[in-house]
This record gives C-alpha cells, structure tokens and sequence, in this order.
C-alpha cells in the first residue's frame, strides 16, 4: 500500500467526522508522530511502498479515529508553542487560542526578567511551561485538581527540561494563595452545558469534561474565585490573564469591575473574544 492509498482511505472512512482539509491534517499529524516523518516526507513519498508494519501503524490509527478519539490521545502528543507536549486522556489537548494568550503574557513583559507566576487549572502546563521556556529565570507555579493531569504536566516540564513548582489543589475550596504572584493565569472551565451542542463529538467523547464544562447559571464560578483571591495575592503591579468564553466577555467585564479591576478583553485570531487582562489601579 502506498501512502497515496491511505490518503484515499482516510477521506473515504474518516469523511462523516471531519471535513477534508482536517482529515489531511490529522493523517499528517499521524504520519510525522508516529512514523516520525517529516513534512517534507509526507509531501513527497506519496507513491512509495509503506512497511508492513508502517501500514499497521496507520490502519490502526485509522480505526482509532473511527471511534472519534482525537488525534493527539492516539499519538500521545501534541505541539504547543513550539514545545511538544505529552496529553493522555485525564488532561485537555492545548488549543491555538491558548497559544495567543502565551504570546500576549510573553509580549507584554518582554523587558520583565524574575516574574513569579502561577497557571492555575493548568492541564499539560502548557502555559506555565511555554512562559518558563521563554523566561527562563521567572519562578512557575503550576496548579491543578487532578492528580493526573498534574503528573502529566510535571513529565511535561521533565521533559522540557523547565523546572517548576507544583500544587495539587481545588481552587475553588482555597481561603488565599500562600504567595504573592507577578502574573496570576488560568485557562479554567467555562463551556456551559447550554453550549455542548456546538462541541466536536470528539471532545464531547473523549476530553476530561471537569476541565471543560460549568454549570449554566454559575458560568464564571472560577473566574471570580481567582479574582477574589488575586486580591490579595497579586503583586501591586500584577496581573491576572484569562482564557474566556467567547460568548461572555461583558460579563466577565462585569465581573471584574464588581470585584474592584480594571479589565479588557481581546479577540483571538478568529475574531471571537477569547483573552482577558485584568489590573487593579
């Protein structure tokens, strides 16, 4: 079998999951993860004989991603920020969006050397990992209720070589933080039950929904936790950083003028409202 004919397989048996483009994207991912290829090797070696055992590798990806697992749980990977990141099936797979609110975090304080800072829910520790990559001499904190998410993004900073600190903990059952932090950042749960119709078969099956989902009439339950106890916790010239659903930003506007900040919201890259920064004067 050639790679052209599991190109064909993977439209035909993948096409009422994901539309082409993705299904493309995903073979790729497969391709270079998993047979550790390069792009450039996906793109030219259409025509050549696989292995046998290149072509068990693919089937059985392929029958993997029948089931809509994603991609990432398949190959136990996925690329951040330049970094690759171990995922497992207790963590949620870091999106692009994330990576705007890294860059932003990263280009406000391009002239800050030794920050203290805390990811808070912090999954694979994507966030706090990508900020210690690029600030080296910044002390990281990372934050989670999982046990196993937690394990997994303290691999993730073994692996990356970045070392960090980490506290297994509910947020929401803290009094205060037993620091004071130079940025305070969180990518929390935020998707509404209301909202799990638009919300990937794949994800809905597979990803950790404690890290996804809040109630629909306490959507902003971590939000203002972590504002609450950021004031007491943030340095006189802190700041707190969130990831935010889309659909609330003058909510969250809301939120944080009730609980004494000063705030803005920020569009991703797709124009929808994804990014906050909240201050105190």
């Amino acid at each position: 079998m050639t790679l052209n004919q599991v190109k064909s397989l993977y439209q035909e048996q993948l096409k009422p999951l994901y539309p082409e483009n993705e299904i493309h994207s995903i073979l790729q991912i497969v391709c270079e993860d998993l047979l550790n290829w390069s792009r450039s090797d996906f793109m030219i070696k259409d025509r050549e004989e696989l292995s046998h055992l290149q072509e068990e590798i693919l089937q059985k990806s392929l029958r993997e991603l029948r089931t809509s697992k994603p991609v990432q749980y398949i190959t136990g990977k996925a690329h951040f920020y330049g970094h690759e990141l171990i995922v497992n099936e207790h963590t949620l797979i870091p999106r692009q969006e994330t990576e705007e609110l890294v860059d932003m975090i990263i280009k406000d304080h391009k002239t800050d050397s030794y920050l203290n800072i805390i990811d808070i829910g912090t999954g694979t520790g994507c966030i706090g990992l990508s900020l210690k990559a690029a600030k080296p001499d910044c002390i990281i904190t990372l934050m989670d209720v999982s046990e196993e998410a937690l394990a997994t993004a303290q691999s993730n900073a073994n692996h990356l070589k970045t070392p960090v600190k980490t506290i297994l903990q509910d947020v929401l059952a803290l009094d205060e933080l037993s620091e004071k932090y130079d940025i305070i950042v969180s990518n929390p749960p935020y998707v509404r039950n209301l909202e799990k119709k638009e919300i990937h078969d794949n994800v809905l099956e597979n990803e950790p929904h404690l890290a996804l989902f809040v109630e629909d009439d306490n959507a902003l339950i971590f939000y203002s936790k972590i504002m609450e106890l950021s004031k007491n916790a943030l340095q006189p010239n802190g700041i707190l950083y969130f990831e935010i659903n889309q659909y609330l930003p003058e909510e969250m506007k809301a939120l944080a003028t009730e609980l004494g900040f000063q705030s803005e919201v920020y569009k991703d890259l797709n124009g929808n409202y994804r990014m906050m920064k909240c201050w105190r004067e």
